[in-house]
């Protein structure tokens, strides 16, 4: 499964960045051979407004299934449910915890978003 994690950095041993639309990367696994791409979110972590929305549809494009984050807004979670993009919130720790977290089940798929817009 292709599986996009926010990062802090560009590796799986990054911290996860508990921000979605602002995250700094965001890191594209493949859980199924462990190979790992990052791509740079710097154009949505200074926006003034949209990041979650421009960073929902990056995700989307980037053909991901699922995203695992720290959180995620109203406008972003509607983007991603309408990419088809299953969305997973609450991680910490390092990308390869997280990744690892999702695949023993320990990660809970939400059916909502579990902060407020403009959230930083």
């Amino acid at each position: 499964m292709k599986v996009v994690v926010t990062s802090q950095g560009t590796d799986l041993n990054s911290q996860v960045d508990p921000r979605f639309g602002r995250a700094k990367y965001f890191l594209v696994v493949d859980t199924d051979t462990g190979e790992s791409e990052a791509h740079d979110n710097s154009q949505n972590l200074n926006a003034l407004q949209g990041a979650g929305v421009q960073a929902g549809k990056n995700v989307t494009d980037l053909g991901a299934q699922a995203v695992i984050t720290g959180h995620v807004g109203p406008r972003a979670f509607a983007a991603l449910q309408a990419g088809g993009v299953r969305i997973y919130v609450g991680a910490s720790g390092t990308v390869q915890q997280a990744i690892e977290a999702l695949k023993a089940g320990a990660l809970q798929e939400t059916s909502k978003a579990n902060v407020e817009g403009h959230w930083a």
